[in-house]
């Protein structure tokens, strides 16, 4: 396993990294030994500036090209073996079984993107012409769609590969014709670095114009900046926190031109019980929510953070199983120490909070592992939900919050009271179809994929999938980063009028 600790130029590797940073091993919180190096503000706009050359080329491959640059990535990216693999495992803690998985994904994410190009990216729109129309003429028009230019990508924390250097924004903008700079997670560097290493050898096969890909390292905030500001990028693909969302946001809009920022910045994921189904299984429901609260040790971006039911006789006996499967649950540990930091904060501050009752918490960590996390379950009635924005907010870790409603008028009023997020689900029985119906009408305006009597965990890449929603979940209501349809993220449409068919793209052609 070669890591240069460089970044990725357009083919070239550059970088000091004699006083470059450490990626931390999750699982025994010590440095790792690989040097990265922050990029330098010249290296950052000589990466956009070859990608924006790239573009030229790159935009006028035609689709089975693309293709196969898409699919000799995945088999790059395979080829790396139990390497990145190892690296994975021990940048971000998460088990191998989980990032074989995760590799598994990446590929296949490539691979339905190569697959849409191969049948036709977008369904041409043609209007003919009517010169018999009166009391004018009518032209002839065909909608069609052009890639946007230089995408940049934010690499995510929790999915070291299919949100990272070679996941779904970077897999959707290769398609849709655009070259990426890929902002690589200090989190996991040298992940990123192996993956930019497939993706840079894809390029080399495939003879593409190496500016299409380039990979910037850095811990220094400076650098997103300049990436987001940078006016010869067309698109940001981010996925991370409301905060660092926010501040790239409002740069973007200062920016003298407006370009589109897909933001995925935080989600609850509420889910609820009605009535008739927690009378059949209330124990059931409740292991099955905690099994899909710890995936990951809750650091899953559709993790079940908030659960909602009117109290009923079986609601106590719901409680203390789920509070029983909570307490079981070992410590785990986090992506990076300072989620652990901040996850532990936030507990804290709830078990303090009037009216929030702590109905349990997972076993402590062992010694030696003191940054580890423990779940933990929470209890709260709608009034105090109301009163508290903090409970509201997304926390990134094994903690849930029980929501007591006195009437089915609460459940509908506490619907009101959420925030976007990514997904919600609705477990019922045949008998609760009437309230059922309420809640999903409702819920509907609160999220991008609404679920019946499955958990959140879990995202279909598929063309009907919709991974996106109401803000805070996403800053672009309107798409998806997950499925085909992500491909629309970086196309922008664009109509010919009475054109010839030696001047239109091969998908208007007659």
């Amino acid at each position: 396993m070669n890591i240069t600790g460089k970044n990725l130029i357009a083919g070239e590797w550059s970088g000091d990294t004699t006083n470059g940073f450490s990626a931390m091993n999750a699982v025994t919180n010590q440095a790792m030994n690989e040097k990265f190096a922050d990029a330098s503000e010249q290296e950052i706009d000589q990466a956009i500036g070859k990608a924006n050359q790239a573009f030229y080329s790159y935009s006028q491959l035609s689709a089975e090209k693309r293709a196969l640059f898409l699919r000799t990535i995945g088999e790059q990216i395979l080829a790396l073996g139990d390497d990145l693999v190892t690296m994975a495992c021990a940048e971000t803690g998460l088990p191998a079984m989980r990032i074989q998985g995760e590799r598994g994904r990446t590929i296949g994410q490539l691979g339905l993107f190569a697959n849409l190009l191969e049948q036709g990216e977008y369904q041409a729109v043609v209007d003919l012409a009517d010169a018999n129309r009166q009391p004018l003429p009518k032209p002839e028009t065909r909608l069609g769609y052009l890639p946007l230019g230089a995408v940049a990508v934010f690499a995510a924390s929790n999915f070291p590969l299919a949100f990272s250097t070679a996941g779904g924004d970077t897999a959707s903008a290769l398609a849709a014709g655009c070259p990426v700079v890929m902002k690589a997670h200090a989190a996991h560097p040298g992940t990123a670095e192996l993956v930019a290493q497939a993706i840079n050898k894809a390029i080399e096969i495939c003879s593409i114009d190496a500016g299409v890909f380039s990979l910037i390292q850095g811990k220094n905030y400076g650098i997103s900046s300049q990436i987001v500001t940078h006016p010869l990028i067309k698109a940001v693909g981010f996925t991370g926190s409301e905060r660092v969302g926010m501040i790239l946001q409002r740069q973007i809009n200062e920016r003298a031109e407006p370009i589109p920022f897909y933001g995925e910045l935080g989600s609850v994921n509420p889910q609820f019980i009605l009535a008739n189904k927690l009378a059949d299984d209330a124990q059931g429901l409740a292991q099955a929510l905690v099994a899909s609260l710890m995936m990951a040790q809750g650091q899953f971006c559709t993790s079940p953070g908030i659960w909602a039911y009117v109290s009923d006789e079986n609601t106590p006996v719901f409680e203390k199983s789920a509070a029983q499967a909570i307490s079981e649950t070992s410590a785990g540990v986090m992506l990076t120490p300072s989620m652990a930091t901040s996850y532990n904060s936030i507990v804290a501050q709830w078990q303090n909070i009037s009216g929030v009752e702590c109905l349990a918490q997972g076993k402590k960590p062992e010694k030696g592992q003191e940054h580890f996390c423990s779940a933990a379950l929470f209890a709260t009635d709608l009034a105090t939900f109301k009163a508290n924005e903090a409970l509201h907010e997304e926390v990134f870790g094994s903690s849930a919050l029980i929501v007591r409603c006195d009437s089915q008028a609460q459940l509908m009023e506490f619907i009101n009271l959420l925030n976007g997020s990514l997904t919600a689900s609705i477990h019922a029985s045949e008998q609760d179809v009437n309230i059922a119906k309420q809640v999903a009408l409702s819920a509907a305006h609160k999220v991008g994929r609404l679920i019946y009597n499955q958990m959140p965990t879990g995202v279909e890449v598929c063309a009907s999938m919709n991974h996106g929603g109401p803000f805070p979940a996403s800053t672009q209501i309107r798409t998806t980063s997950v499925g085909s349809e992500a491909i629309k993220r970086f196309q922008r449409p664009i109509c010919y009028q009475n054109m010839p068919d030696e001047l239109l793209p091969s998908l208007l052609k007659s």
